[in-house]
């Protein structure tokens, strides 16, 4: 059997906040043009008319951070007690002692709203795109490719997810920035979440027995964040299913590319995660799978090569297990993270806990897990049913692609519908 582990891109959360005072209009006389830049990439044309690409019809509000993309190639260097894949700029040198290949392209977020027409009023979150200047041809690709990939899903108007982050139009500016608007459906990701949750086992630890004066208090929150997280997978699924279904791949699956609603556990009946970052994404029709390969989806081909998937349709369901994969490392990091104290636990780490220490055996991953009182609720949680939650992270991280469920299977799993409350 051929282990084929990928070497995924992950997302770097928000780093430092520089805040803008008040808001800003553009204006034409700042502009080179307002038509969304799509290099040699124009199949997107038939889409252009419901977007908004006038610059005059935004209002850029505050910057509310950046982050920048990192791949992780090994982690043969790896100490225990890094930092989270999460970094700050501080930490990029600390995190060089790793196989750590920090990309170039450093991605600006604002919030701001629609000034004029139909959808006046309404927010949005800028993502910000370098120019080649600052970020090179790759940020252009990058760019480029999420555009693509947002319109090829919203090319149908009856057809929508609600679990994409949604493309409202965008411009270029003269310096060559590639200015992305989406729909502000929330600006916490999955990773914000996880951290809340996190320093407040921490601070509930702290404080003792006398924080939980209610003897049921501890076992109804415990359930409730058991449920949000269920509810987060589910969405996280949902998202990934369909844009599997439309013939695309994420390909940077993590716990900032996911952006929710609210963080707040009791009102997990509400809430919505939605796949964003789409800069890598792949394109699996078979048109496009006979081509050569693109720049951004080189290294997940050469992946497959090295797997024996060379046909489109072998290269088809590389891909698919590829995201799965990536989707098991997020699995795995919602099932921890939330449940553990601050610092006990992190993505590099656990990450690295799975694939190098117990090379992907969860039955013995578990058994390391359960003689630390630490990770005690993580284990729970991943009990539930029977052991279902391991089983299913077993089976989205096998090392044999050809044996990872496809993502449908993933969302009819036992463990995925448990009743937590």
């Amino acid at each position: 059997m051929t282990t084929t582990v990928p070497s995924h891109f992950s997302r770097v959360s928000f780093l430092s906040n520089s805040f803008i005072h008040g808001s800003v209009n553009f204006s034409s006389s700042c502009l080179l043009n307002s038509n969304l830049k799509l290099k040699e990439q124009r199949s997107s044309r038939i889409c252009n008319a419901s977007l908004i690409t006038n610059p005059e019809d935004f209002e850029v509000g505050r910057s509310i951070g950046s982050y920048g993309f990192m791949n992780i190639t090994s982690y043969s260097k790896y100490n225990a007690g890094a930092e989270d894949v999460q970094y700050s700029s501080n930490d990029a040198d600390r995190l060089r002692v790793q196989d750590v290949g920090e990309g170039q392209v450093k991605i600006r977020l604002y919030e701001g709203r629609i000034t004029q027409g139909p959808s006046k009023g309404t927010r949005v979150i800028f993502k910000v795109y370098p120019g080649q200047r600052a970020g090179g041809t790759e940020a252009d690709m990058m760019a480029a490719n999420e555009l693509n990939a947002h319109l090829f899903l919203q090319s149908d108007p009856k057809d929508i997810c609600k679990n994409i982050q949604i493309l409202l139009g965008g411009f270029e500016t003269q310096t060559g920035e590639q200015w992305l608007a989406f729909r502000n459906d929330g600006k916490y990701s999955a990773a914000d979440y996880a951290k809340v949750a996190s320093d407040k086992i921490s601070k509930d630890s702290l404080l003792g027995e006398q924080n939980f004066w209610n003897p049921f208090e501890q076992e109804l929150k415990i359930k409730r964040r058991r449920y949000f997280v269920l509810r987060l997978l589910q969405g996280v699924m949902q998202g990934l299913s369909y844009m599997h279904d439309h013939e695309r791949l994420h390909q940077s699956l993590g716990p900032a590319s996911i952006v929710l609603n609210t963080i707040v556990e009791k009102d997990a009946a509400y809430l919505v995660p939605r796949l964003r970052d789409l800069a890598f994404s792949v394109d699996l029709r078979n048109s496009t799978l006979e081509e050569s390969s693109g720049e951004l989806s080189d290294g997940l081909w050469r992946r497959a090569s090295s797997a024996s998937a060379f046909s489109p349709k072998e290269k088809r369901a590389f891909g698919i297990a590829d995201d799965i994969y990536g989707a098991g490392l997020l699995f795995a990091y919602l099932a921890f993270i939330p449940f553990c104290e601050t610092g006990i636990m992190d993505a590099l780490s656990l990450q690295r806990l799975l694939e190098n220490t117990f090379q992907l055996d969860l039955e013995a991953a578990r058994e390391y897990c359960l003689a630390d009182d630490r990770l005690l609720e993580a284990v729970k949680f991943l009990d539930l049913d029977g052991g279902s939650g391991w089983q299913l992270l077993q089976a989205m991280l096998n090392p044999d692609f050809r044996k990872r469920p496809v993502a449908e299977a993933v969302l009819n799993h036992q463990f995925m519908n448990a009743a937590v409350l």
